[in-house]
């Protein structure tokens, strides 16, 4: 009897001390303070890549974070549109025809934010799909993203990098890059 009566007791401060209580909300204030002020596309992690394991890539995977105005990482909703160019090198805007796109992602909801976002970068992941493209290749990614759909007044952030291509063999100066390997000149010490 006595231990049914503290197991009751028990039960009732378990189920009291799990009750969920609603979060805060944020004050305008600190919104406004550590609200994103400026958005890029990763430039190191945004990459053409292989999801199925194939060995052939299956799109790009474009990998985009957002500072506020401390340049530390924040996160924003709103939606993302992306946009694939070829690269014209050597002009003011790399840019050159449109390969495809435009590709759209949203992070309004919370599922949205809890599947995209990448905790250890810091960053929010799209997966690009385009079966055409190619890793020897350079392309013109473009991004832009749009924040008016949760403060009711445009808020817009753009970007766009050039993604190189990684299939390109790199000239190393050795003779292996020569096809008259036999009359380029020695550059290294001959043992006698």
């Amino acid at each position: 009897m006595v231990r049914a009566r503290w197991l009751c007791v028990l039960m009732l401060l378990l189920a009291a001390g799990c009750a969920m209580e609603p979060l805060p909300e944020r004050w305008p204030r600190d919104a406004t303070m550590f609200s994103p002020t400026r958005m890029r596309i990763h430039p190191i992690f945004t990459q053409v890549k292989d999801w199925t394991g194939d060995g052939k890539p299956d799109g790009i995977e474009a990998l985009i974070e957002f500072q506020d105005r401390f340049d530390d990482p924040a996160k924003a909703s709103g939606s993302a549109m992306f946009e694939l160019f070829e690269y014209r090198p050597y002009h003011p805007d790399p840019r050159g025809e449109r390969v495809t796109g435009p590709w759209t992602g949203s992070l309004v909801t919370v599922d949205e934010q809890r599947a995209r976002w990448n905790r250890t970068l810091s960053t929010y992941s799209f997966r690009l799909p385009f079966n055409n493209v190619r890793e020897n290749r350079n392309y013109v990614l473009a991004a832009a993203f749009d924040r008016s759909a949760d403060q009711g007044r445009a808020s817009r952030f753009f970007d766009r990098i050039v993604i190189e291509a990684s299939g390109l063999k790199e000239p190393t100066g050795g003779p292996e890059d020569d096809d008259d390997a036999d009359d380029a000149p020695a550059t290294r010490p001959v043992a006698p």
